[in-house]
């Protein structure tokens, strides 16, 4: 396809400029990306800009609780082994956001779009995507998103009769009710480490039994499907049962599992595994997650975690003890108002860490600590952790917008 088959209107090229120069302003002023207010402006101006810009370009889609932006990084740089590719690397997955990166990919062949799961369903229609790729649903941001359960059920409603290839976990009961509507899904073994939002049947409400790595309700018959692609220690498996190396320098099994789910969607758009996994390997961080970075004389590994799965995911793949441990929390609007989620984690995993507590609501995340018998220091500043923390590299965990202040702190 060319990008130059389907030019816009005036209207809509007046949008895109207009969308333009509002982000230019933005970044001139000193308040991110831009790209938020850009594609605001831009579909006040063309409310059907989104599905306009995107006609030409093979969508792709990218939903989950937990991995959607690393997933995104890695399914656009298997694909440019096949054609340009435009995407929102950086995260803004919201109408506005996905509006703002489709205006710059004017030449691009593919469009790998991470979207907020409230959002799928709209921009699936607005999109008309080739490929769909949902990694997990579990609990996140309380007070602005669904219970788990109403999520799937509104994508399962909004992804009904979809003509998109949906690759879908197979491992997650919430993800394989959802994807069950679409006539045109592709299965894939990836895993799924936290099992506490599952429990119960998303089909009759049962008691969901869980045998190993196998899941069925034993009332009405509701099931783990038999998956084509799977995730096996450091191999893809795909679906003629040839194994595929991982060559990842991102760690932990959580990305792996990403790796499988995107190299089973580059396979739709005729990339092998060993292409697209050899290419994934280029990706050494992503928006700043799993970067160490120097300051104040010490190496600092920032990561990212921001619900109950993610924080699970991440103490799997932190240093052993005694390798301290900064923790850092916020509840703005961009990560929720609610901590009531601190009390999921299990954070006795962190036995044995010393351990230093920052943010917004350190007091909230120093309650749950002490009763989890932890110990910890809490601390009033990024440099203040740092002085305090016993030599060697230091990781920093911290939820969404904390991430973003220690990012401005360290100077990355």
């Amino acid at each position: 396809m060319s990008g130059n088959s389907d030019p816009l209107s005036p209207r809509a090229k007046l949008a895109v400029t207009a969308g333009k120069a509002a982000a230019a302003v933005s970044r001139a002023a000193g308040r991110g990306s831009g790209s938020v207010i850009g594609g605001r402006v831009a579909l006040k101006l063309d409310p059907d800009l989104l599905a306009r810009l995107a006609t030409h370009l093979d969508v792709i889609l990218v939903s989950a609780t937990n991995g959607k932006t690393t997933t995104t990084r890695l399914i656009a740089e298997a694909l440019r082994a096949a054609g340009p590719v435009v995407s929102n690397a950086l995260g803004a997955n919201m109408p506005a956001g996905i509006t703002s990166a489709l205006a710059g990919g004017s030449d691009a062949k593919f469009a790998v779009i991470e979207v907020d799961e409230k959002y799928l369903a709209g921009v699936a229609r607005d999109t008309d995507p080739k490929c769909i790729a949902l990694l997990n649903l579990s609990r996140d941001q309380l007070d602005r998103a669904a219970e788990t359960r109403m999520m799937a059920e509104h994508w399962r409603e909004g992804l009904a009769g979809s003509k998109a290839v949906v690759v879908a976990n197979a491992d997650d009961p919430l993800v394989v009710w959802a994807a069950s509507s679409s006539p045109n899904v592709m299965w894939v073994a990836a895993g799924q480490m936290w099992k506490e939002d599952a429990w119960s049947c998303p089909s009759c409400g049962g008691v969901m039994q869980r045998p190993g790595d196998d899941w069925f309700c034993g009332e009405c018959g509701f099931r783990r499907p038999t998956p084509t692609w799977a995730l096996s220690g450091d191999h893809v498996l795909d679906p003629h049962g040839s194994a595929w190396p991982i060559h990842l320098q991102l760690p932990g099994r959580a990305n792996k599992a990403n790796a499988a789910s995107s190299a089973a969607v580059a396979a739709v758009f005729g990339v092998p595994p060993q292409v697209a996994l050899e290419r994934m390997y280029q990706v050494q961080a992503v928006a700043g997650r799993y970067d160490v970075v120097q300051f104040m004389q010490r190496d600092l590994r920032l990561l990212l975690a921001k619900n109950p799965a993610g924080w699970l995911e991440t103490f799997s793949l932190i240093d052993p003890p005694p390798t301290p441990v900064i923790l850092s929390v916020n509840a703005r609007g961009a990560d929720g108002t609610d901590t009531s989620w601190l009390w999921d984690v299990d954070y006795t995993r962190l036995t044995g860490h010393p351990i230093f507590v920052l943010g917004d609501r350190k007091l909230d995340l120093a309650v749950r600590l002490e009763v989890a018998n932890q110990q910890f220091q809490v601390c009033d500043s990024l440099d203040q952790a740092v002085q305090m923390a016993p030599p060697g590299r230091i990781e920093v965990i911290a939820n969404y917008t904390a991430f973003q202040d220690l990012r401005r702190r360290v100077g990355n």
